[in-house]
């Protein structure tokens, strides 16, 4: 089958080219009522925008958040229903961060179901008075939506938890993921009705929604699209086992920014694009950016915090003091060690009881003065595994108690109930230290409210004021928050016997010590919190879209592999007309193309020119105007062998160093007969990288010697490829070489050999047969190999 490229050159012989249609997408207007767009024609071919004005954040921007929750909380009452803000949600929280006169509308769905008769009444009402845009999904939808691909595909694997069994992960299920790409396309419907895409700002949270970005920019190239992932990113090891993991990839790369609380997650994220869809990343000026065709989608890396001002007026309510005075009684004369954990099975409660219990048989000094007092927050969703986990921790905490505790003493103290904020911030205040064993987690912010409470506040009441600015915190290495508190004694989980040993400092180690630590802690917490975490991440994806409005863009694509390609502003696209016109204007012709990539796919396993392309070089041969040169990096006998028949044909083998003007002509050389000795240094270094690169190759040819390393592993071959490229320049420093590296190759060849010198004899040739300038037309089709840059400066030089 024929490639494009040359077909465009068959139609050039013919006299009726053929005539692509062109079509181009509007951009709507502003809107100038809400809701309501201005017609839109899009296409998924070609989309191009123009402009002179560059955006700019500043107040009166508007800010579209998309979440799977909205920041609701809802009632039905006998009068109707009743809707309220979440205090708690992060989604509220972040506005502190944003410019007061930017505007924030939320696109999310409720946690309670509306009857289908009262939605639209209900919608009206969050929209006027809570800027909300609900997304109302059907009970059934739902179900497959979230606890299906959600909980049992997504957030499973990005904890690590391969779906070994059915009942360890759960299989995949194609019926959930058409669910989850139409809960998808729902909410950006719902954008869509809202957005005005030349201006509003899009901020996309969690996992959910993490196709939204394709079908957004697939309507607008322009909109300015941010994403945060609250979870962990799982290795491109585990990442890649999901059967639709290009397609989630791809999606996110819509976005132009794209968050992550830790450099690992970030680091996973990097590594998948780079593992699966071969794409390069680099670090500039403090910045990570990962090219995606022609645009720069930045990596922020920036884990969340939490809402100073709200932990500190509950500090002060009378409910939390009271709290304190009753917990500073129960527990006085022990020392508290805080467990506030959600009841799943990565939060790792069972092995903080073991370490309890291996800390209490160590030292029976503590019995009787300590204790451990774990909050377990219910289950979000049941299953058996979760059950198992609650189970395995009330026998836990009834086989520790009953062994080690006495009376008026208990060890453990487990409360498996919701416990309200008030509450939760007198345990804070009066806990010795803090606990966190997560094996996984996104980010988890209990330390950080740990370290607040302790910090207290000025209130005048003795039983807040009196807690001591101390603090200690044991924290999971496998959490988010852990790389933030670097006084933290940071733990291995699984390893019980070193978790005991961190939970007996915790509490033996000096007073000033702890002090120190947390005045740390506390500096960092109060710093880094919710409002400067969203004003960071805005101002990144400012930054970003700053060149959206003047860039050229194309989509391309169809479904989720949709992207879009960005261009120079002063990019024009070469139309099948323009050149149709030019080639029939001239005398001479001069018509250069590369072989592999262009002529043949670079995939096909039969390299073989077929019987089309055979006929189609013959045709454009068989005009005396044309002079038809193929130019490959392939040797001589086997491009004689594949065009024997293509008499008037010019052929260029081994990147120009041997040459030959057609059929008859005898075979030369492009620079004086080089000395190869050189070869009997280069091949044992290049024999060397073969045989510990598994997938390598050497490819010797006449006049170079090539190491390819296609096959290999993309990350190790790229490593010893530079290794290779470093070794063989020291080691041919003296030789007249070339050493370089290419697309999956290291090459040595003489100095001198390029495509371009081929390019240079050709045209030299045109003109000293008195073809005057401006009458040689140069068409050349070539791959996306850099090196066929020195082909267009050739052209360049010798037509202008």
């Amino acid at each position: 089958m024929s490639s494009r490229s040359y077909s465009n050159l068959l139609e050039l012989t013919s006299d009726f080219p053929v005539v692509l249609p062109r079509s181009t997408r509007r951009l709507p207007r502003v809107m100038t009522e809400p809701g309501i767009l201005s017609e839109v024609r899009d296409d998924d071919n070609a989309t191009s925008v123009t402009s002179e004005s560059a955006s700019s954040m500043s107040q009166g921007d508007r800010c579209i958040i998309a979440a799977n929750i909205l920041p609701l909380i809802g009632e039905k009452k006998p009068e109707g229903w009743v809707f309220s803000f979440d205090t708690d949600s992060l989604l509220l929280q972040l506005k502190d961060g944003l410019p007061q006169d930017m505007e924030v509308l939320y696109v999310g769905s409720l946690k309670v179901d509306i009857e289908p008769s009262e939605q639209e009444d209900v919608a009206s009402h969050l929209l006027e008075n809570y800027k909300c845009v609900p997304v109302f999904l059907s009970v059934e939808l739902r179900n497959r939506f979230y606890h299906g691909f959600c909980k049992q595909q997504l957030w499973p694997l990005f904890h690590y938890m391969l779906p070994l069994t059915p009942d360890h992960g759960g299989r995949f299920d194609r019926s959930q993921w058409q669910a989850y790409v139409s809960v998808n396309k729902s909410f950006s419907a719902k954008v869509m009705q809202v957005i005005n895409p030349d201006d509003d700002y899009v901020w996309v949270h969690d996992y959910h929604l993490m196709l939204l970005p394709t079908f957004l920019r697939k309507k607008w190239s322009r909109v300015k699209l941010g994403f945060f992932l609250h979870s962990p990113f799982p290795s491109s090891e585990i990442y890649r086992t999901l059967p639709v993991r290009d397609e989630m990839l791809r999606a996110l790369l819509n976005a132009d920014v794209i968050g992550f609380h830790t450099f690992d997650y970030a680091r996973h994220f990097l590594s998948c694009c780079r593992r699966i869809l071969g794409l390069e990343y680099e670090s500039k000026r403090g910045y990570i950016g990962l090219e995606y065709y022609g645009r720069t989608v930045s990596i922020k890396i920036m884990p969340v915090g939490i809402h100073m001002g709200k932990l500190q007026e509950h500090l002060g309510l009378p409910e939390t003091q009271r709290k304190v005075i009753k917990l500073n009684e129960q527990f006085q004369g022990k020392a508290v060690l805080l467990g506030v954990d959600d009841m799943d099975i990565f939060k790792g409660i069972g092995l903080k009881l073991l370490a309890m219990e291996q800390l209490l048989k160590d030292h029976p000094e503590l019995r009787g003065k300590v204790t451990m007092v774990q909050i377990a927050n219910p289950a979000r969703s049941y299953g058996r595994d979760v059950l198992e986990v609650q189970a395995e921790a009330y026998e836990m905490v009834e086989r520790i108690n009953r062994q080690y505790g006495g009376p008026g003493y208990e060890p453990v103290v487990l409360i498996g109930r919701h416990v309200p904020l008030s509450e939760r911030i007198a345990y804070y205040t009066v806990a010795e230290c803090c606990v966190v064993t997560a094996v996984r987690d996104g980010m988890n912010l209990i330390p950080y409210e740990y370290i607040v409470c302790r910090q207290g506040c000025t209130y005048p009441d003795d039983s807040i004021n009196s807690s001591p600015r101390k603090s200690m915190l044991i924290v999971s290495e496998f959490i988010g928050c852990s790389p933030s508190l670097s006084g933290a004694v940071r733990v291995n989980p699984w390893n019980v016997d070193s978790l005991a040993d961190a939970l007996n400092m915790s509490i033996t180690i000096p007073e000033s010590e702890k002090q120190m630590r947390h005045e740390k802690h506390y500096r960092y917490v109060s710093t880094h919190d919710v409002a400067y975490w969203a004003q960071s991440f805005m101002g990144d994806l400012e930054r970003t879209c700053r060149d959206h409005a003047r860039r050229r863009s194309w989509g391309i694509g169809f479904g989720l592999s949709f992207r879009v390609m960005a261009l120079d502003p002063n990019f024009r696209k070469l139309s099948p007309e323009h050149i149709a016109s030019a080639y029939r204007r001239t005398s001479r012709r001069a018509v250069i193309l590369d072989y592999d990539g262009t002529m043949m796919p670079q995939t096909s396993v039969d390299k073989t020119p077929s019987s089309a392309v055979l006929h189609t070089l013959d045709v454009l041969c068989s005009d005396p105007k044309n002079v038809v040169f193929i130019v490959s990096g392939r040797g001589r006998w086997i491009l004689s062998d594949w065009f024997s028949s293509c008499k008037q044909l010019g052929l260029a083998a081994e990147h120009g160093y041997f040459y030959r003007w057609h059929g008859d002509a005898e075979w030369e050389t492009s620079i004086p007969p080089a000395d190869f000795s050189w070869k009997d240094v280069a091949e044992p270094v290049m024999q060397l990288y073969t045989e510990t690169t598994d997938g390598s190759y050497i490819e010797t040819k006449e006049s170079a010697l090539v190491w390819h390393h296609q096959e290999a592993d993309l990350d190790f071959g790229s490593w010893q490829a530079k290794e290779l490229l470093d070794h063989l320049e020291s080691v041919l420093a003296n030789e007249p070489v070339t050493v370089k590296s290419g697309q999956y190759i290291v090459e040595v060849k003489p100095q001198g050999v390029s495509k371009g010198v081929i390019a240079e004899k050709l045209l030299s040739s045109m003109v000293s047969q008195v073809i005057t300038r401006g009458e040689a037309e140069a068409i050349e089709a070539c791959d996306d190999n850099k090196v066929c840059l020195c082909v267009y400066a050739a052209l360049v030089m010798y037509v202008g």
